[in-house]
Protein backbone atom coordinates (compact mmCIF):
# COMPACT_ATOMS: atom_id res chain seq x y z
CA UNK A 1 0.00 0.00 0.00
CA UNK A 2 1.23 3.46 -0.90
CA UNK A 3 0.15 6.83 0.42
CA UNK A 4 -1.10 7.69 -3.03
CA UNK A 5 -3.47 4.72 -2.92
CA UNK A 6 -5.10 6.11 0.25
CA UNK A 7 -5.28 9.55 -1.34
CA UNK A 8 -6.96 8.07 -4.40
CA UNK A 9 -9.38 6.07 -2.24
CA UNK A 10 -10.34 9.29 -0.41
CA UNK A 11 -10.48 11.37 -3.62
CA UNK A 12 -8.53 14.14 -1.91
CA UNK A 13 -8.30 16.13 -5.15
CA UNK A 14 -11.93 17.18 -4.61
CA UNK A 15 -11.37 18.54 -1.10
CA UNK A 16 -10.98 22.19 -2.21
CA UNK A 17 -14.68 22.10 -3.13
CA UNK A 18 -15.47 21.19 0.49
CA UNK A 19 -13.19 23.94 1.77
CA UNK A 20 -15.04 26.43 -0.41
CA UNK A 21 -18.38 25.17 0.94
CA UNK A 22 -17.11 25.82 4.48
CA UNK A 23 -15.80 29.26 3.51
CA UNK A 24 -19.12 30.16 1.92
CA UNK A 25 -21.03 28.98 4.99
CA UNK A 26 -18.72 30.97 7.27
CA UNK A 27 -19.01 34.21 5.30
CA UNK A 28 -22.76 33.88 4.79
CA UNK A 29 -23.35 33.02 8.45
CA UNK A 30 -21.03 35.53 10.13
CA UNK A 31 -20.30 38.19 7.51
CA UNK A 32 -16.60 37.48 7.87
CA UNK A 33 -14.12 34.63 8.12
CA UNK A 34 -13.17 33.67 11.70
CA UNK A 35 -9.92 31.88 10.94
CA UNK A 36 -9.53 29.47 13.87
CA UNK A 37 -13.06 28.01 13.66
CA UNK A 38 -12.78 28.01 9.87
CA UNK A 39 -9.63 25.89 10.01
CA UNK A 40 -11.29 23.48 12.42
CA UNK A 41 -14.38 23.09 10.24
CA UNK A 42 -12.26 22.59 7.15
CA UNK A 43 -10.61 19.62 8.87
CA UNK A 44 -13.89 18.24 10.21
CA UNK A 45 -15.74 18.33 6.92
CA UNK A 46 -12.73 17.12 4.97
CA UNK A 47 -12.67 14.00 7.15
CA UNK A 48 -16.39 13.47 6.51
CA UNK A 49 -15.92 13.85 2.76
CA UNK A 50 -12.90 11.54 2.63
CA UNK A 51 -14.65 8.93 4.77
CA UNK A 52 -17.68 9.05 2.50
CA UNK A 53 -15.50 8.49 -0.55
CA UNK A 54 -13.78 5.54 1.12
CA UNK A 55 -17.06 3.87 2.02
CA UNK A 56 -18.38 4.65 -1.46
CA UNK A 57 -15.58 2.57 -2.94
CA UNK A 58 -16.28 -0.20 -0.43
CA UNK A 59 -19.92 -0.29 -1.52
CA UNK A 60 -19.02 -0.14 -5.23
CA UNK A 61 -16.18 -2.66 -5.17
CA UNK A 62 -17.97 -5.30 -7.26
CA UNK A 63 -18.96 -2.83 -9.95
CA UNK A 64 -15.53 -1.17 -9.89
CA UNK A 65 -13.92 -4.56 -10.45
CA UNK A 66 -15.46 -4.41 -13.93
CA UNK A 67 -15.66 -0.70 -14.73
CA UNK A 68 -12.69 0.69 -12.76
CA UNK A 69 -10.36 -2.21 -11.95
CA UNK A 70 -7.53 0.25 -11.35
CA UNK A 71 -9.21 1.63 -8.19
CA UNK A 72 -7.36 0.77 -4.94
CA UNK A 73 -9.85 -1.83 -3.65
CA UNK A 74 -10.58 -3.94 -6.78
CA UNK A 75 -6.89 -3.84 -7.71
CA UNK A 76 -6.07 -5.38 -4.33
CA UNK A 77 -3.81 -2.52 -3.22
CA UNK A 78 -6.13 -1.79 -0.26
CA UNK A 79 -8.26 -4.43 1.43
CA UNK A 80 -11.97 -4.00 2.11
CA UNK A 81 -11.38 -4.40 5.85
CA UNK A 82 -8.67 -1.75 5.95
CA UNK A 83 -10.85 0.65 3.95
CA UNK A 84 -13.82 0.14 6.30
CA UNK A 85 -11.68 0.83 9.36
CA UNK A 86 -10.08 3.87 7.74
CA UNK A 87 -13.47 5.34 6.86
CA UNK A 88 -14.81 4.75 10.35
CA UNK A 89 -11.77 6.37 11.94
CA UNK A 90 -12.15 9.43 9.72
CA UNK A 91 -15.79 9.83 10.70
CA UNK A 92 -14.93 9.41 14.39
CA UNK A 93 -12.13 11.96 14.15
CA UNK A 94 -14.41 14.48 12.47
CA UNK A 95 -17.14 14.10 15.07
CA UNK A 96 -14.65 14.36 17.95
CA UNK A 97 -13.18 17.55 16.54
CA UNK A 98 -16.65 18.97 15.98
CA UNK A 99 -17.21 18.84 19.73
CA UNK A 100 -14.48 21.49 20.07
CA UNK A 101 -16.22 23.96 17.72
CA UNK A 102 -17.53 27.29 19.05
CA UNK A 103 -20.99 25.67 19.13
CA UNK A 104 -20.45 22.02 20.01
CA UNK A 105 -24.14 21.32 19.40
CA UNK A 106 -23.16 21.19 15.72
CA UNK A 107 -22.35 17.54 16.43
CA UNK A 108 -26.11 16.87 16.09
CA UNK A 109 -26.34 17.93 12.41
CA UNK A 110 -22.89 16.38 12.08
CA UNK A 111 -24.27 12.98 13.03
CA UNK A 112 -27.17 13.51 10.63
CA UNK A 113 -24.70 14.27 7.83
CA UNK A 114 -22.70 11.12 8.59
CA UNK A 115 -25.93 9.09 8.45
CA UNK A 116 -26.91 10.66 5.12
CA UNK A 117 -23.47 9.92 3.68
CA UNK A 118 -23.84 6.31 4.76
CA UNK A 119 -27.30 6.04 3.20
CA UNK A 120 -26.02 7.43 -0.08
CA UNK A 121 -23.01 5.11 -0.17
CA UNK A 122 -25.15 2.06 0.59
CA UNK A 123 -28.02 2.67 -1.82
CA UNK A 124 -26.87 5.05 -4.58
CA UNK A 125 -26.43 2.41 -7.27
CA UNK A 126 -29.80 0.81 -6.64
CA UNK A 127 -32.01 3.86 -6.27
CA UNK A 128 -31.74 6.88 -8.65
CA UNK A 129 -33.54 9.08 -6.10
CA UNK A 130 -30.35 8.97 -4.02
CA UNK A 131 -29.16 11.75 -6.32
CA UNK A 132 -31.04 13.92 -3.83
CA UNK A 133 -29.15 12.32 -0.95
CA UNK A 134 -25.82 13.17 -2.56
CA UNK A 135 -26.89 16.76 -3.08
CA UNK A 136 -28.25 16.78 0.45
CA UNK A 137 -24.79 15.91 1.74
CA UNK A 138 -23.49 19.20 0.32
CA UNK A 139 -26.35 21.00 2.05
CA UNK A 140 -25.24 19.21 5.20
CA UNK A 141 -21.77 20.72 4.88
CA UNK A 142 -23.30 24.20 4.91
CA UNK A 143 -25.59 23.37 7.83
CA UNK A 144 -22.87 21.80 9.99
CA UNK A 145 -20.41 24.62 9.30
CA UNK A 146 -22.93 27.42 9.90
CA UNK A 147 -24.18 25.74 13.07
CA UNK A 148 -20.66 25.35 14.39
CA UNK A 149 -20.02 29.06 13.79
CA UNK A 150 -23.28 30.54 15.05
CA UNK A 151 -25.41 27.88 16.73
CA UNK A 152 -27.95 28.01 13.90
CA UNK A 153 -28.38 28.36 10.15
CA UNK A 154 -28.99 31.96 8.99
CA UNK A 155 -31.19 32.50 5.95
CA UNK A 156 -28.28 33.49 3.69
CA UNK A 157 -26.65 30.12 4.34
CA UNK A 158 -29.70 28.33 2.94
CA UNK A 159 -29.27 30.27 -0.31
CA UNK A 160 -25.70 29.06 -0.64
CA UNK A 161 -26.78 25.54 0.30
CA UNK A 162 -29.53 25.60 -2.34
CA UNK A 163 -27.04 26.61 -5.04
CA UNK A 164 -24.71 23.81 -3.99
CA UNK A 165 -27.64 21.36 -3.94
CA UNK A 166 -28.50 22.27 -7.54
CA UNK A 167 -24.91 22.02 -8.72
CA UNK A 168 -24.31 18.69 -6.98
CA UNK A 169 -27.53 17.26 -8.42
CA UNK A 170 -26.30 18.20 -11.89
CA UNK A 171 -22.91 16.57 -11.28
CA UNK A 172 -24.55 13.36 -10.07
CA UNK A 173 -26.93 13.21 -13.03
CA UNK A 174 -24.02 13.68 -15.46
CA UNK A 175 -22.03 10.96 -13.66
CA UNK A 176 -24.96 8.54 -13.89
CA UNK A 177 -25.34 9.33 -17.60
CA UNK A 178 -21.66 8.63 -18.17
CA UNK A 179 -21.85 5.33 -16.28
CA UNK A 180 -24.87 4.25 -18.32
CA UNK A 181 -22.94 4.90 -21.56
CA UNK A 182 -20.38 2.30 -20.65
CA UNK A 183 -17.61 4.65 -21.81
CA UNK A 184 -16.41 8.08 -20.70
CA UNK A 185 -17.54 11.29 -22.37
CA UNK A 186 -14.96 12.70 -24.83
CA UNK A 187 -14.41 15.60 -22.41
CA UNK A 188 -13.84 14.86 -18.69
CA UNK A 189 -17.28 16.25 -17.83
CA UNK A 190 -17.67 14.90 -14.31
CA UNK A 191 -14.28 16.14 -13.00
CA UNK A 192 -14.90 19.52 -14.63
CA UNK A 193 -18.35 19.87 -13.05
CA UNK A 194 -16.92 18.88 -9.67
CA UNK A 195 -14.16 21.47 -9.94
CA UNK A 196 -16.71 24.14 -10.89
CA UNK A 197 -18.48 23.72 -7.54
CA UNK A 198 -16.09 26.27 -6.09
CA UNK A 199 -17.14 28.81 -8.70
CA UNK A 200 -20.80 28.32 -7.78
CA UNK A 201 -20.01 29.12 -4.15
CA UNK A 202 -17.93 32.09 -5.23
CA UNK A 203 -20.77 33.46 -7.31
CA UNK A 204 -23.16 33.22 -4.38
CA UNK A 205 -20.71 35.08 -2.16
CA UNK A 206 -20.10 37.68 -4.88
CA UNK A 207 -23.83 38.43 -5.09
CA UNK A 208 -24.67 38.27 -1.38
CA UNK A 209 -21.48 39.58 0.21
CA UNK A 210 -18.56 40.93 -1.87
CA UNK A 211 -17.54 40.38 -5.52
CA UNK A 212 -13.97 39.73 -4.40
CA UNK A 213 -15.04 36.37 -2.97
CA UNK A 214 -15.46 35.10 -6.52
CA UNK A 215 -11.67 34.92 -6.67
CA UNK A 216 -11.71 32.39 -3.84
CA UNK A 217 -14.17 30.27 -5.80
CA UNK A 218 -11.99 30.39 -8.90
CA UNK A 219 -8.97 29.44 -6.80
CA UNK A 220 -10.84 26.47 -5.32
CA UNK A 221 -11.84 25.34 -8.80
CA UNK A 222 -8.25 25.64 -9.99
CA UNK A 223 -6.92 23.66 -7.04
CA UNK A 224 -9.47 20.93 -7.64
CA UNK A 225 -8.82 20.72 -11.38
CA UNK A 226 -5.07 20.69 -10.82
CA UNK A 227 -5.32 18.03 -8.11
CA UNK A 228 -7.39 15.82 -10.38
CA UNK A 229 -4.40 15.52 -12.68
CA UNK A 230 -2.64 13.50 -9.97
CA UNK A 231 -5.51 11.91 -8.03
CA UNK A 232 -8.74 11.05 -9.83
CA UNK A 233 -11.77 12.86 -8.48
CA UNK A 234 -14.48 10.69 -10.05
Amino acid sequence: MRVRDWLALSRVSNLPTVWMNVLAAAVLATGGLPLAPFGLLVVVLSTFYAAGMVWNDVADRALDAVAKPERPIPSGRISVGAACVFGALLFALGLALLLTAPHASAVVPGLALVALIGIYDRYHKAHPITVLAMAGCRVGVFVVAAWAFTGGVPAAVWIGAAASFAHTSLVTVVARAENSRGSPFPFPAVPAFIAAMGITDGLVLAVLRDPAWLLAGVAAAGLTWGGQRYVRGD
